[in-house]
Protein backbone atom coordinates (compact mmCIF):
# COMPACT_ATOMS: atom_id res chain seq x y z
CA UNK A 1 0.00 0.00 0.00
CA UNK A 2 1.70 3.40 -1.04
CA UNK A 3 0.16 6.39 1.36
CA UNK A 4 1.05 10.13 1.14
CA UNK A 5 2.04 11.53 4.52
CA UNK A 6 0.73 15.38 5.46
CA UNK A 7 3.33 16.32 8.27
CA UNK A 8 1.86 19.30 9.21
CA UNK A 9 3.33 22.98 10.23
CA UNK A 10 3.52 22.44 13.53
CA UNK A 11 5.13 18.54 13.33
CA UNK A 12 7.62 20.09 10.68
CA UNK A 13 8.55 23.24 13.17
CA UNK A 14 8.24 21.59 16.73
CA UNK A 15 7.48 17.77 16.61
CA UNK A 16 9.53 16.59 14.06
CA UNK A 17 10.35 13.11 15.59
CA UNK A 18 6.76 12.50 16.02
CA UNK A 19 6.40 12.68 12.51
CA UNK A 20 9.12 10.03 12.24
CA UNK A 21 7.62 8.08 14.71
CA UNK A 22 4.10 8.09 12.99
CA UNK A 23 5.46 7.13 9.36
CA UNK A 24 7.56 4.14 11.31
CA UNK A 25 4.43 3.13 12.39
CA UNK A 26 2.54 3.13 9.09
CA UNK A 27 6.04 1.30 7.46
CA UNK A 28 5.90 -1.27 10.64
CA UNK A 29 2.36 -2.20 8.57
CA UNK A 30 4.10 -2.50 5.25
CA UNK A 31 2.80 0.70 3.96
CA UNK A 32 5.27 2.82 2.00
CA UNK A 33 5.12 6.10 2.84
CA UNK A 34 5.46 9.16 0.70
CA UNK A 35 6.59 12.81 2.20
CA UNK A 36 6.04 15.51 -0.29
CA UNK A 37 8.91 17.90 0.50
CA UNK A 38 7.46 21.11 -1.21
CA UNK A 39 4.02 20.44 1.16
CA UNK A 40 2.63 23.18 3.63
CA UNK A 41 -0.28 24.34 5.56
CA UNK A 42 -3.49 23.17 5.44
CA UNK A 43 -4.77 26.13 5.28
CA UNK A 44 -7.03 26.54 8.94
CA UNK A 45 -5.53 29.25 10.45
CA UNK A 46 -6.21 31.88 7.33
CA UNK A 47 -9.93 29.77 7.51
CA UNK A 48 -10.33 30.39 11.20
CA UNK A 49 -9.56 33.88 10.56
CA UNK A 50 -12.29 34.38 7.78
CA UNK A 51 -9.21 34.36 4.50
CA UNK A 52 -11.31 32.61 2.67
CA UNK A 53 -10.20 33.33 -0.35
CA UNK A 54 -6.29 33.20 0.23
CA UNK A 55 -7.41 29.85 1.94
CA UNK A 56 -8.62 28.36 -1.53
CA UNK A 57 -5.45 29.10 -2.73
CA UNK A 58 -4.01 26.65 -0.11
CA UNK A 59 -6.47 24.19 -0.69
CA UNK A 60 -6.21 24.18 -4.26
CA UNK A 61 -1.78 23.56 -4.12
CA UNK A 62 -2.83 21.01 -1.50
CA UNK A 63 -5.24 19.42 -3.64
CA UNK A 64 -2.77 19.30 -7.16
CA UNK A 65 0.18 18.32 -4.93
CA UNK A 66 -1.37 15.30 -3.37
CA UNK A 67 -3.03 14.21 -6.86
CA UNK A 68 -3.78 10.74 -7.39
CA UNK A 69 -5.95 7.99 -5.43
CA UNK A 70 -3.47 7.02 -2.54
CA UNK A 71 -4.53 7.83 1.01
CA UNK A 72 -3.73 10.81 2.72
CA UNK A 73 -2.33 10.77 6.16
CA UNK A 74 -2.53 13.04 8.70
CA UNK A 75 -1.28 13.01 12.46
CA UNK A 76 -3.50 16.00 13.44
CA UNK A 77 -7.01 15.55 13.95
CA UNK A 78 -7.06 19.69 13.51
CA UNK A 79 -5.22 19.26 10.07
CA UNK A 80 -7.64 16.34 9.16
CA UNK A 81 -10.97 18.35 9.95
CA UNK A 82 -9.64 21.13 7.73
CA UNK A 83 -8.80 18.91 4.84
CA UNK A 84 -11.47 16.24 5.08
CA UNK A 85 -14.59 18.43 6.12
CA UNK A 86 -13.72 22.10 5.58
CA UNK A 87 -12.67 22.46 1.92
CA UNK A 88 -15.75 20.61 1.50
CA UNK A 89 -17.62 23.54 2.49
CA UNK A 90 -14.72 26.27 1.11
CA UNK A 91 -15.76 24.85 -2.14
CA UNK A 92 -19.58 24.79 -1.76
CA UNK A 93 -21.16 25.66 -4.75
CA UNK A 94 -17.86 26.21 -7.11
CA UNK A 95 -15.94 24.92 -9.74
CA UNK A 96 -13.68 22.98 -7.26
CA UNK A 97 -16.60 21.31 -4.78
CA UNK A 98 -16.53 17.78 -6.90
CA UNK A 99 -12.64 18.15 -6.82
CA UNK A 100 -12.45 18.83 -3.14
CA UNK A 101 -15.09 16.27 -2.24
CA UNK A 102 -12.97 13.35 -4.43
CA UNK A 103 -10.16 14.83 -2.21
CA UNK A 104 -11.88 14.40 1.51
CA UNK A 105 -12.32 11.01 0.56
CA UNK A 106 -8.75 9.99 0.85
CA UNK A 107 -8.52 12.42 3.87
CA UNK A 108 -7.34 9.55 7.34
CA UNK A 109 -6.21 10.61 10.75
CA UNK A 110 -3.49 8.30 11.77
CA UNK A 111 -4.84 6.89 14.58
CA UNK A 112 -8.50 6.03 12.48
CA UNK A 113 -6.06 4.61 9.30
CA UNK A 114 -3.79 2.13 11.98
CA UNK A 115 -7.32 1.44 13.85
CA UNK A 116 -9.53 1.06 10.77
CA UNK A 117 -8.28 0.57 7.77
CA UNK A 118 -5.32 -1.37 8.82
CA UNK A 119 -6.95 -2.83 11.74
CA UNK A 120 -3.17 -2.87 13.83
CA UNK A 121 -2.67 -5.40 16.74
CA UNK A 122 0.24 -3.69 18.95
CA UNK A 123 2.56 -6.27 21.84
CA UNK A 124 2.36 -3.61 24.38
CA UNK A 125 6.42 -4.04 25.74
CA UNK A 126 6.17 -0.97 28.92
CA UNK A 127 5.54 -1.12 32.36
CA UNK A 128 1.99 -0.65 33.94
CA UNK A 129 1.13 3.12 34.01
CA UNK A 130 -2.27 4.99 34.07
CA UNK A 131 -3.00 7.48 31.21
CA UNK A 132 -5.13 10.27 30.43
CA UNK A 133 -6.30 12.04 27.10
CA UNK A 134 -7.14 15.05 25.74
CA UNK A 135 -9.68 15.34 22.92
CA UNK A 136 -8.63 18.37 20.36
CA UNK A 137 -11.70 20.33 19.30
CA UNK A 138 -11.28 19.71 15.52
CA UNK A 139 -10.93 15.95 16.22
CA UNK A 140 -13.76 15.84 18.00
CA UNK A 141 -16.28 17.41 16.78
CA UNK A 142 -15.18 17.81 12.76
CA UNK A 143 -12.77 14.40 12.14
CA UNK A 144 -14.92 13.10 14.50
CA UNK A 145 -11.88 10.22 15.19
CA UNK A 146 -11.42 10.03 19.14
CA UNK A 147 -12.65 6.98 19.12
CA UNK A 148 -10.03 5.82 17.00
CA UNK A 149 -7.36 6.84 19.28
CA UNK A 150 -9.00 5.87 22.42
CA UNK A 151 -9.16 2.55 20.42
CA UNK A 152 -5.28 2.15 20.12
CA UNK A 153 -4.83 3.56 23.50
CA UNK A 154 -6.57 0.29 25.31
CA UNK A 155 -5.46 -2.08 22.98
CA UNK A 156 -2.08 -1.71 25.03
CA UNK A 157 -2.22 -4.13 27.79
CA UNK A 158 -0.23 -2.09 30.27
CA UNK A 159 -1.98 0.82 29.86
CA UNK A 160 -4.98 2.35 31.71
CA UNK A 161 -6.51 4.88 30.27
CA UNK A 162 -8.56 7.57 33.18
CA UNK A 163 -10.53 9.36 31.10
CA UNK A 164 -11.42 13.49 31.88
CA UNK A 165 -13.81 14.94 33.73
CA UNK A 166 -14.52 17.19 31.31
CA UNK A 167 -12.78 15.73 28.21
CA UNK A 168 -14.53 17.54 25.54
CA UNK A 169 -13.64 21.54 26.54
CA UNK A 170 -11.27 23.47 25.04
CA UNK A 171 -7.75 23.47 26.65
CA UNK A 172 -7.71 26.98 25.08
CA UNK A 173 -5.43 27.09 22.49
CA UNK A 174 -7.68 27.21 19.20
CA UNK A 175 -4.32 28.29 16.61
CA UNK A 176 -5.17 32.36 16.82
CA UNK A 177 -7.35 32.29 19.33
CA UNK A 178 -4.09 31.68 21.97
CA UNK A 179 -2.86 35.11 20.58
CA UNK A 180 -6.01 37.11 19.99
CA UNK A 181 -7.73 35.75 24.10
CA UNK A 182 -4.69 34.80 25.73
CA UNK A 183 -6.22 35.95 29.08
CA UNK A 184 -9.27 33.64 28.38
CA UNK A 185 -6.91 31.24 26.84
CA UNK A 186 -5.34 31.16 29.82
CA UNK A 187 -8.02 30.40 31.97
CA UNK A 188 -9.29 27.53 29.53
CA UNK A 189 -5.75 25.60 30.12
CA UNK A 190 -5.76 26.42 33.83
CA UNK A 191 -9.04 24.25 34.00
CA UNK A 192 -8.06 21.35 31.99
CA UNK A 193 -4.96 21.06 33.59
CA UNK A 194 -6.59 21.00 37.23
CA UNK A 195 -8.90 18.26 35.50
CA UNK A 196 -5.56 16.33 34.27
CA UNK A 197 -4.41 16.25 37.91
CA UNK A 198 -7.00 15.24 39.29
CA UNK A 199 -6.69 12.05 37.06
CA UNK A 200 -3.61 11.04 39.49
CA UNK A 201 -2.10 9.81 36.02
CA UNK A 202 1.66 9.47 34.91
CA UNK A 203 0.97 10.64 31.27
CA UNK A 204 -1.28 12.97 29.17
CA UNK A 205 -1.50 12.13 25.27
CA UNK A 206 -3.12 13.80 23.11
CA UNK A 207 -3.09 13.47 19.33
CA UNK A 208 -2.83 17.53 18.62
CA UNK A 209 0.53 19.31 18.46
CA UNK A 210 -0.96 22.85 19.41
CA UNK A 211 -2.76 21.42 22.39
CA UNK A 212 0.41 19.68 23.46
CA UNK A 213 1.92 22.89 23.23
CA UNK A 214 -0.65 24.50 24.87
CA UNK A 215 -1.10 22.33 27.86
CA UNK A 216 2.88 21.27 28.43
CA UNK A 217 3.78 24.76 28.20
CA UNK A 218 1.05 26.00 31.01
CA UNK A 219 2.28 22.78 32.91
CA UNK A 220 5.40 23.90 32.94
CA UNK A 221 4.59 27.38 34.63
CA UNK A 222 2.62 26.02 36.93
CA UNK A 223 5.14 23.41 37.91
CA UNK A 224 2.46 20.33 37.43
CA UNK A 225 4.46 16.73 37.83
CA UNK A 226 2.29 14.95 34.80
CA UNK A 227 4.51 13.92 31.47
CA UNK A 228 2.52 15.40 27.79
CA UNK A 229 3.36 13.23 25.00
CA UNK A 230 1.89 12.91 21.32
CA UNK A 231 0.18 9.94 21.15
CA UNK A 232 1.95 8.67 18.06
CA UNK A 233 5.48 9.09 20.13
CA UNK A 234 4.11 7.32 23.29
CA UNK A 235 2.81 3.79 20.63
CA UNK A 236 5.94 4.08 19.26
CA UNK A 237 7.78 3.62 22.52
CA UNK A 238 5.20 1.40 24.12
CA UNK A 239 6.21 -1.35 20.66
CA UNK A 240 9.67 -0.33 20.85
CA UNK A 241 10.08 1.31 18.07
CA UNK A 242 13.27 3.59 18.49
CA UNK A 243 13.28 7.20 17.23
Amino acid sequence: MRVYFFGTCIGSMVFSNTCVNAIKLLQREGAEVIFKKDQTCCGQPSYNSGYYEESKKVALYNMELFKGSEPIIIPSGSCTGMMKVDYIELFEGTEHEEQARKFSNRIYELSEFLDKVLQVKYNDLGEKTKVTWHSNCHALRVAKCIDSAKNLIRSLKNVELIELEREEECCGFGGTFSIKEPEISNAMVSQKIKDIQSRNVEYMLSADAGCLLNISGAMQKQGVNVQTMHLYDFIAQRIGIRG
